[in-house]
């Protein structure tokens, strides 16, 4: 395959995969846990604990793909995005959905971090503009996922929104397999297990000494943070102010179509001005239109809403994203990515947690005031870092 078609079926295959990863995660699994008894506490929970293991294995699963291919692993990913719904319609407790939520998060732990650096490997000096193209095709998940997901819960049931779920992983396991991808395949001699462990400890001890990139990576998780608890508690809001789950699954369609068509745009920007600039300022709009959330109730302007943080998160991934590659060693794109994956999880599981225990103890307002406050900080230091980094050599 030439470079462009590799790029095409990426593309393709995330954005099958992540429609099915989508139509479980929102607003299905708020409501689907809430309907076998989860409090607040233990509904932020659920939602995060996928995302606990993107933060054990992102940064390994990246690690190995520079050293195995990002090939191996991107056949593993996607198995774990097309089998798993089929199995929620047999849960009836709460601690078995736990068990599957962490099952289920190996697909995006193993996919994402080699998916992102073989898109950075096929395009060295146009990085900003593919990485934000891949990553609006992997937003289209968001976009699709959640409208199909509630429309289906409020119209058929959580059965069929889940078996449905399935159907399009599949789709992307099948087009996956079918298809050859033409990435390189890191010329190696047969290793031992210890070898192995040697290469990928070489790999985190560059990345973990790599200041550009950790705290670009952390600035990520706190975008992330708010992302999490947007996933946890806006159905659960929305539902208590009066809309239905087809309307809530359609907030987030709304959030993710507009981060869709953001992304690509904001990548070709971020390649032009820096990709700094852009951080800081999609943190903004992050923080200013989450704080709003809780003290509306209208369908429509919480619509526009969901748009502006949709906005503002495509700001910040488009140029975050680049950042890291261009901050990683070549052979070690795999392990930077893996480490950003790794800590923007860190971000994104904390949120439910954080959320749901502000929640239960204080109030939607303060609890949304508290994580927006988080995102301006980081925006803070994610500046002041920065500049010191330049202006001080490594």
């Amino acid at each position: 395959m030439t470079t462009s078609r590799s790029f095409m079926l990426i593309c393709t295959v995330g954005i099958f995969s992540f429609i099915s990863y989508n139509m479980v995660r929102m607003p299905a699994l708020s409501l689907f846990a809430e309907s076998l008894g989860a409090s607040p506490e233990r509904i932020g929970l659920i939602v995060s604990v996928s995302t606990l293991t993107g933060v054990l294995l992102k940064l390994p699963s990246g690690a190995l793909s520079d050293i195995y291919g990002r090939r191996v692993l991107l056949k593993i990913g996607v198995v774990a995005f097309g089998l798993p719904p089929f199995l929620y319609p047999f849960i009836t407790d709460v601690d078995a959905l736990t068990a599957l939520r962490f099952l289920h998060g190996l697909a995006t732990a193993i996919f994402a971090p080699s998916a992102l650096a073989t898109v950075a490997e096929l395009y060295r000096e146009r990085r900003g503009a593919a990485l934000g193209t891949y990553t609006a095709c992997t937003q289209s998940g968001s976009l699709l996922g959640p409208f199909l997901g509630g429309y289906l819960i409020h119209a058929a049931g959580f059965s069929t929104a889940f078996i449905t779920s399935g159907i399009f992983g599949c789709i992307g396991m099948l087009l996956f397999y079918s298809l050859h991808l033409d990435v390189a395949v890191p010329q190696r001699k047969e290793q031992g297990m210890a070898v192995v462990l040697s290469e990928m400890w070489k790999g985190f001890a560059a990345v973990a000494k790599n200041r550009k990139v950790l705290i670009t990576s952390v600035t990520d998780a706190a975008k992330m943070i708010a992302n999490g608890a947007l996933m946890a508690f806006l159905p659960l809001y929305g539902v208590s102010v009066g809309l239905n789950p087809g309307e809530v699954g359609l907030l987030f369609t709304v959030q993710a179509g507009t981060s869709f068509f953001s992304k690509p745009i904001m990548g070709r920007v971020s390649d032009r001005v820096g990709r700094q600039p852009l951080i800081i300022l999609g943190l903004c709009i992050c923080a200013g239109t989450f704080v709003c959330i809780p003290f509306v109730s209208l369908f429509p302007i919480l619509l526009l809403l969901s748009a502006g943080f949709g906005f503002g998160e495509a700001v910040v991934s488009s140029s975050s994203s680049a950042l890291v590659a261009d901050s990683s060693e070549f052979k070690r794109l795999g392990a930077g990515m893996g480490m950003q994956g790794t800590i923007m999880d860190i971000g994104h599981a904390s949120g439910p947690l954080l959320a749901g225990l502000l929640i239960a103890n204080l109030s939607y307002p303060m609890a949304f005031a508290i994580i927006a406050g988080i995102q301006l900080v980081a925006a803070g230091v994610f500046w002041v870092t920065i500049s010191r980094l330049e202006t001080v050599p490594s």
